[in-house]
């Protein structure tokens, strides 16, 4: 029962910090972060714990800690080698790639990401993989690879990806269809496709409209800055419009 119990309240914990990170409150991110790994590890479970040093690792990667995320991701590797399920050490070696992509670590992200492909094949549909881990499936890792690729400035291999992060429902996680907008939005206007990138970013738009998240207003944010050389060009006069009232309100 106390074990059961210190589980429980290092997921809701967790789930916290992940919330408090979406809205911009970062310091309290981190305080939630270390609570859920003190209680993971009272509850003796090594991959909630890895679950935990995962999360602050993509913290750490967006708050331009690159290198602190790169340690947090191989930490919780090393620790749930011949623990943790299939799709879970694919999640860890995805996070892991954000964070060296980040780096500007190529090699090294290429390697990654290799991992957490090869490791999410091999899971199989009667693995006990924890609760916590439904949310993952290709259409998370074709988008965190475009995310790096995006990052290391390859747009065609992140224009790759996001047609395969873009390819599931989006009612569930509209927020992070949203992000996956701005990404593609993103690699089409690296790859020269100035049109693309403005359909895409209205798109997001959309959806950001939608919900409340200070990451995604961020995403956003870092979309209109890159179109700032085409800020004469009609389309981008329309979208810097439209985003107006997203970037003026408190998210």
């Amino acid at each position: 029962m106390g074990r059961s119990l210190f589980r429980a309240t290092a997921e809701l914990t967790r789930l916290a910090g992940w919330m408090a990170f979406d809205m911009g409150q970062q310091e309290a991110a981190q305080r939630y972060y270390i609570q859920a790994l003190r209680l993971a590890r009272a509850a003796g479970d090594v991959p909630l714990g890895g679950y935990v040093l995962a999360s602050m690792s993509l913290q750490a990667t967006y708050r331009g800690f690159a290198e602190e995320g790169v340690d947090l991701a191989q930490a919780a590797l090393e620790r749930n080698r011949s623990l943790a399920t299939a799709k879970t050490m694919s999640f860890f070696h995805l996070v892991e790639a954000r964070a060296l992509a980040k780096a500007m670590d190529a090699g090294g992200c290429a390697v990654a990401l290799s991992s957490a492909e090869s490791w999410l094949e091999r899971s199989r549909e009667g693995d006990a993989d924890p609760g916590w881990l439904d949310f993952y499936a290709y259409d998370r890792l074709a988008a965190d690879a475009a995310e790096c690729y995006t990052d290391l400035r390859s747009p065609a291999e992140a224009r790759r990806f996001t047609k395969d992060s873009l390819s599931e429902p989006t009612e569930t996680f509209v927020r992070s269809h949203g992000l996956r907008l701005v990404v593609a939005a993103v690699a089409e206007l690296e790859a020269g496709n100035l049109e693309a990138a403005c359909e895409a970013g209205a798109r997001a738009l959309e959806v950001a409209g939608r919900i409340s998240s200070a990451r995604t207003t961020d995403y956003v944010r870092d979309l209109l800055q890159r179109l700032e050389p085409y800020q004469n060009e009609p389309q981008v006069k329309e979208l810097k419009e439209a985003a107006r009232p997203l970037l003026v309100s408190p998210a």
